[in-house]
C-alpha cells in the first residue's frame, strides 16, 4: 500500500484545530506532527487552506442491495459517500431477501468485499420469531440489531410484544430502532382517506405519521430499554417531544440509551412540502420548523448523540407517484457532511463539533475499533475539506444510482477534496483510485 504524506492542513480532531502534518503508512496514521515535510511518501497532498477531518461514520444507510438495485448498489451508494466525506458505513436490512439470518448477512459482507470504496458494517434485521437467530450474532465483527417498532419501507416490523420484549431482554449488542406506532399512524391515515379519498396531500404526511405516533414508540422503547438493561439506540429523531427520553449528563461511555439526528430532519420542515413534495417524504415524517430547531438544539448539548442520513434512495418515477404510493425516503450520503459544513458557515455549529458528531460519537457509540479520530495508530480514515470552494448539487454530479437529490441546486459553500479510506486514497479532486476496497469494521465487545 502506497505511503501518503498529509502537509499544512488545519487538523481537527477531539475538540481542537491545530496546523499540521500526517503520515499515513500501511492503511495507518503513522504519524501527526507540525514539520513532517522531511519524510519521505509514495503520494504527497498539499493540505494548506484546509482542513482535515477523521472520515464520517454513517450509522444508518440503505443501499437497496440485494433485490432493489434499480435505484441503489453497495458500489454506487458507497462511491457517492465517499465523494462526500463518508469512509465508514452501516446498512440496514430491509432489502430484498430481508437480512434476517446469519446467512443472508453473510452474503452482504461477501459483497461489500468485492465492490464498497468506504468501509462496512451491516445490521441483522430483528423479526417476531428470529429470536434464536438474532443470539448467534458474533458482535465483534456486526455493528447491531435493527428493529422496525414501525412500518417503512419492506415489511419487517416486530409487533409481538412478546417478541420484542424478548429481544430486549436477550439480545446483548447494540439494538437500534425505527420507533414509530403503526397503530396509531393507520387510525390517523383512515381519517385523511375519509376526507381526502385516494388524493391525499404530502403535507399531511407529518400529520399521518404523526408526533404522537413517533413519542408512543420512543417512549415505550425507552421504558423496555431501561426494565432490561438494553443497549437501546433510537434512529432518526423527529420531534421535540422525544428529547425529554434522552439524557446529556451520563458520559456516552456509560450510557445505555442514546439517540441519532439525520440530515433532513434538521434543514427542511413541513413548509418545504410545498416546494419540493414527495422528495422530502421520509419515515419518520420532517414535521415542523419547531421540531427541526430542537432537533438542532438537543444535537448541541448531546442528548442526541450523533447524526446520520438514513440514506435510503428511490427513482424519480416511485418518487413522482401519488403521496400514497410514493416510497418515503431519499439520498442523502454524498452532501452530509457539506451541508453541516453549510451550518457551520451560517455560526449554529462548530467544525469541532462536527468531528465529534459524524465521526469520535459514532464510533465511541458503536465502540469501533481504531476509527472515528485523527491519532497515531488508527486507521487512516480521513476527509480533506476546502472551507471555501462553493459548488452547486445538479444532476451531472450527483452519485447515487437514482440520479437526484433533494439539494438540487442548493449551493454549497464548501467542498470534499480528497477520501483517504483504510489508507488508501480513493478519491482525488472528483477522481476515483478503486484499486483497494474497504474493510469490514470490527468492534468492542468487552464494555
Amino acid at each position: 500500500m502506497k505511503s501518503i504524506l498529509i502537509t499544512g492542513a488545519n487538523i481537527v480532531n477531539e475538540g481542537r484545530i491545530t496546523p499540521g502534518d500526517v503520515l499515513i503508512q500501511d492503511g495507518r496514521i503513522a504519524k501527526i506532527g507540525t514539520n513532517l515535510s522531511h519524510e519521505s511518501a509514495d503520494h504527497y497532498i498539499d493540505g494548506s487552506g484546509k482542513h482535515l477531518f477523521p472520515g464520517v461514520i454513517d450509522d444508518q444507510v440503505h443501499f437497496r442491495e440485494p433485490g432493489l438495485t434499480h435505484k441503489g448498489e453497495i458500489y454506487t451508494e458507497a462511491k457517492a459517500g465517499v465523494a462526500g466525506g463518508t469512509t465508514s458505513y452501516m446498512e440496514m436490512p430491509n432489502t430484498v431477501p430481508q437480512a434476517v439470518t446469519i446467512e443472508l448477512l453473510e452474503e452482504k459482507y461477501a459483497r461489500a468485499k468485492e465492490v464498497s470504496l468506504a468501509n462496512y458494517s451491516f445490521f441483522l434485521g430483528g423479526t417476531n420469531d428470529n429470536l434464536e437467530e438474532i443470539l448467534k450474532l458474533d458482535l465483534e465483527n456486526v455493528c447491531g440489531l435493527k428493529v422496525f417498532q414501525g412500518s417503512s419501507t419492506g415489511n419487517m416490523v416486530v409487533d409481538n410484544i412478546e417478541s420484542l420484549e424478548g429481544i430486549f431482554k436477550e439480545y446483548k449488542g447494540l439494538l437500534a430502532i425505527h420507533s414509530e406506532n403503526d397503530h396509531i399512524i393507520k387510525a390517523n391515515l383512515d381519517a385523511y382517506k375519509a376526507e381526502y379519498g385516494e388524493d391525499i396531500p404530502v403535507k399531511l404526511h407529518p400529520k399521518i405519521r404523526s408526533e404522537e405516533a413517533c413519542y408512543d414508540a420512543s417512549s415505550r422503547a425507552v421504558a423496555m430499554a431501561k426494565k432490561y438493561g438494553t443497549r437501546l439506540h433510537i434512529l432518526h429523531i423527529s420531534t421535540a417531544k422525544e428529547l425529554e427520553l434522552f439524557d446529556n449528563t451520563i458520559p456516552l461511555e456509560e450510557k445505555k440509551i442514546t439517540a441519532e439526528a439525520c440530515i433532513h430532519h434538521m434543514w427542511f420542515s413541513e413548509e418545504d412540502y410545498a416546494t419540493k413534495g414527495n422528495l422530502i417524504k421520509w419515515n419518520p415524517a420532517i414535521k415542523t420548523a419547531h421540531d427541526r430547531e430542537e432537533i438542532f438544539k438537543a444535537m448541541l448539548d448531546d442528548r442526541i448523540d450523533v447524526i446520520a442520513t438514513d440514506h435510503a434512495p428511490h427513482t424519480l418515477e416511485e418518487k413522482a407517484q401519488s403521496y400514497l404510493k410514493g416510497p418515503s425516503g431519499g439520498p442523502l450520503i454524498q452532501h452530509s457532511l457539506v451541508a453541516m459544513l453549510d451550518f457551520y458557515h451560517q455560526g449554529k455549529i462548530s467544525l469541532e463539533k462536527i468531528a465529534d458528531k459524524m465521526a469520535h460519537r459514532v464510533a465511541q457509540l458503536f465502540r469501533i475499533k481504531d476509527r472515528g479520530f485523527i491519532r497515531e495508530g488508527y486507521m487512516a480514515d480521513l476527509v480533506l475539506v476546502d472551507l471555501n470552494s462553493p459548488w452547486t448539487v445538479s444532476k451531472e454530479n450527483i452519485l447515487s444510482k437514482c440520479g437526484w437529490s433533494p439539494f438540487e441546486g442548493h449551493t454549497f459553500r464548501s467542498k470534499v477534496t480528497h477520501t483517504i479510506v483504510s489508507g488508501h486514497l480513493v478519491y482525488d479532486n472528483g477522481t476515483f483510485d478503486e484499486s483497494k476496497k474497504g474493510e469490514r469494521l470490527t468492534f468492542f465487545t468487552n464494555k
